[in-house]
């Protein structure tokens, strides 16, 4: 099977959704809500878990974390200087540096990195999940803190930030894969009856997330805010990956696999938390939803080509 076709289900399961949450029938809203819970809260960390649970440690490229890391991070403060240099107010620049940095890399990043890598992309895209909500969410979380509250004020600082931490590594995303590295070092046993259920589980996580993508374009639209939006959308795709690349086939080259997972990584579309960051300061929602829209619709496109580069 071509690599196209691999990856012509991702966008069909996606497309399906999308007509299932325009359809006069769906209550777009309450069902999105409900379907998400039960796919972030039960068959995604099953998938996650068993994952990093079986996967060979020694093999793993963990410099792949350090590739990934290091030039998202500096392209998110870069990326709020830059705002800040066209006085955009500090609260403003964070949300669209953290949008232009913070990836889809459960509900698209997993269907993608399985199907073009095969269970030795998804462990090396499992390790970078395992941090990239704990690592971006911090770090814009730190920015827009230190923005807003007195520098001299340690208590308030530390209470601020110790929460959000905790917060963070306590999620349906990252624990499980938190757990399952645990699980793996210390070479526990999966009962057959456990990994059979786990089993039964992670092959629906991957369909049940691309329809979500489909329910959620249905359900947000991109309806204002369209100029921004495209903006935002062009960075995370283009400049976002291109940094990545850069590091890790000139900089520091990895394996050829860990390199092209790491790069397709860095280019998936806009993800959910940069919403609920948005939600949170009560800044700048509108644009953030529809660049998160933008960005997936424009993916369709740009996947193709970056792994018909990536694979040559």
């Amino acid at each position: 099977m071509s690599l196209t076709e691999k990856l012509l289900p991702i966008f069909l399961l996606a497309l399906a959704g999308y007509l299932f949450g325009r359809s006069k029938a769906f209550d777009s809203g309450q069902v999105t809500r409900g379907i998400s819970n039960v796919a972030f809260y039960l068959f995604v960390p099953a998938l996650l878990f068993r994952t990093t649970a079986r996967i060979d440690l020694g093999s793993l490229e963990f410099r792949a974390l350090a590739a990934f890391f290091v030039p998202t991070v500096l392209l998110l403060i870069g990326l709020v200087w830059f705002g800040r240099r066209r006085e955009q107010g500090t609260d403003v620049a964070t949300v669209r540096a953290l949008s232009m940095t913070f990836g889809n890399t459960v509900q698209i990043g997993i269907p993608v990195a399985l199907a073009a890598f095969g269970e030795a992309g998804l462990a090396i895209h499992a390790t970078i999940i395992a941090m990239h909500a704990l690592v971006l969410l911090t770090t814009a979380t730190v920015v827009m803190e230190w923005a807003r509250h007195d520098h001299e004020n340690a208590e308030s600082w530390w209470s601020v930030i110790l929460p959000m931490f905790r917060q963070t590594l306590i999620h349906p995303v990252i624990l499980p894969v938190v757990l399952g590295f645990i699980w793996n070092i210390f070479r526990l046993p999966l009962p057959g009856p456990v990994d059979a259920t786990l089993i039964t589980l992670a092959q629906a996580a991957v369909p049940l997330c691309l329809v979500l993508i489909g329910l959620s374009m249905a359900h947000y639209g991109i309806a204002g805010s369209v100029k921004p939006a495209l903006g935002l959308s062009a960075v995370k795709l283009l400049i976002h990956p291109a940094l990545v690349a850069l590091v890790v086939f000139w900089i520091m080259p990895l394996e050829k696999t860990a390199a092209a997972v790491t790069v397709l990584c860095a280019a998936l579309p806009i993800g959910a938390n940069p919403l609920l960051f948005a939600q949170r300061y009560n800044v700048a929602e509108r644009e953030t939803t529809a660049a998160i829209v933008i960005s997936t619709v424009a993916y369709g496109g740009t996947v193709i080509a970056l792994l018909a580069l990536l694979t040559h």
